[in-house]
């Protein structure tokens, strides 16, 4: 399978085999409304899918998902979080005879 296609909508759907980086600046509550509707997907299931007027990306994750709270407060304080989820394996367990 290729790891982008175009949908019904004419939007990209990116897939596996593909890296894939997008940057965003936004306001705090913006970002917040963004994260908000990320964890209603995270709590209601183990899929979701993050999506733009040109493009989408569904993504299945597996367990554990890792989250990463980092906070310099030299010079100029920054606080960091970061969500790390694996995905899930597509396979299956071979049968025991």
């Amino acid at each position: 399978m290729s790891d982008t296609d175009e949908s019904d909508d004419g939007r990209t759907t990116i897939r596996s085999g593909r890296e894939f980086e997008q940057t965003y600046r936004l306001d705090a509550s913006e970002a917040g409304a963004f994260l908000v509707d990320l964890g209603e997907q995270l709590q209601n299931g183990d899929e979701l899918t993050i999506a733009t007027d040109e493009w989408e990306l569904p993504f299945a994750f597996g367990e554990p998902v890792e989250l990463e709270v980092d906070f310099d407060g030299v010079d100029d304080p920054e606080l960091e979080i970061e969500l790390e989820l694996p995905g899930r394996p597509d396979e299956e367990a071979p049968a025991v005879e």
